[in-house]
């Protein structure tokens, strides 16, 4: 190829599927764009992109090209970027996902932003389990063990998850005493929504006991929702420690059968292992670690 301008216009097609989209984020033609990913294909001697009047897709040669052109444009960046570090505060265009708790997640953002003005933002709150390096992001936030090797993971902290109703709801109801007894309860239950399935309550019984099958008295697949319906006195919900730190601190919840639980959850930022941090990446980074009140 003559020059890198050539790979950076077939991954900006790759990842928006449309010549015209990636004209327009390039600032060229649409026309442009595919005569340079024709003289791409021409040398190269393969076909790049399926292409239809209403789709282009990659051949199986384009998405192994993709992760190759990726990594060369994300050294060239970082090359780049080594060089000007030092005579320029990070800046330039953030592309990360975060799980769907704006309570957690937009304080931190909020004070990035002031933080690093010169940061774009590009952010999908979501807990779809996206695909970072075919959907081109920067960076992801998720909880759970991390187990894809194309990805490099740094633990932004950790907190505890408890069992917790409002002290109106537990009146009516009674204080139930032992996992058992929630079968006469109302439960608000977390569907993961990669899965499909609900989020098992991890009660530390006998050997012997029988897993519990809970009343699925309202599913949802964010668990901020659970945390405002058991404000309401709706019922009993098992939510981390940071979603319901100023509700116990007010009395508002309570927390029930505290000696039967005991769970963790991480939360880690995430980047493709095959690109170097950036000056904005790191920044990001290091913030979170310092800022994201888990």
């Amino acid at each position: 190829m003559d020059s890198l301008s050539g790979i950076s216009t077939f991954v900006q097609v790759a990842e928006t599927r449309s010549f015209t989209e990636a004209g327009r984020l390039l600032g060229v033609s649409s026309s442009a764009v595919g005569k340079s990913v024709a003289r791409t294909e021409e040398r190269l001697g393969v076909r790049l992109f399926h292409r239809t009047t209403r789709s282009i897709t990659l051949t199986a040669e384009g998405s192994l090209f993709l992760e190759r052109c990726r990594r060369i444009l994300g050294e060239a960046e970082a090359a780049v970027a080594e060089l000007s570090d030092a005579a320029h505060s990070p800046r330039g265009r953030l592309r990360i996902s975060t799980p769907q708790l704006s309570g957690l997640i937009m304080p931190a953002l909020d004070g990035f932003m002031a933080q690093y003005p010169e940061i774009e933002l590009d952010v999908d709150l979501s807990d779809r389990m996206v695909d970072i390096v075919e959907e081109g992001f920067d960076a992801v936030i998720r909880t759970g063990e991390q187990h894809d090797s194309r990805l490099v993971s740094r633990r932004l902290g950790s907190c505890g998850q408890v069992l917790v109703a409002s002290p109106g709801y537990l009146q009516r109801q009674g204080v139930p005493t032992h996992p058992s007894e929630l079968v006469r309860h109302a439960c608000l239950l977390h569907r993961f929504p990669a899965t499909g399935k609900l989020e098992r309550w991890p009660f530390q019984l006998a050997a012997a006991a029988s897993e519990l099958e809970l009343p699925q008295t309202f599913v949802s697949n964010t668990v901020e929702v659970l945390g405002f319906l058991a404000l309401q006195g709706k019922g009993l919900a098992f939510l981390p420690t940071f979603l319901v730190r100023d509700a116990l601190a007010s009395g508002a919840l309570q927390v029930v059968l505290d000696d039967f639980v005991d769970q963790i959850v991480t939360f880690w930022i995430m980047r493709p292992a095959s690109r170097y941090p950036s000056p904005k990446l790191r920044a990001f980074s290091d913030y979170l670690s310092r800022n994201l009140q888990i």
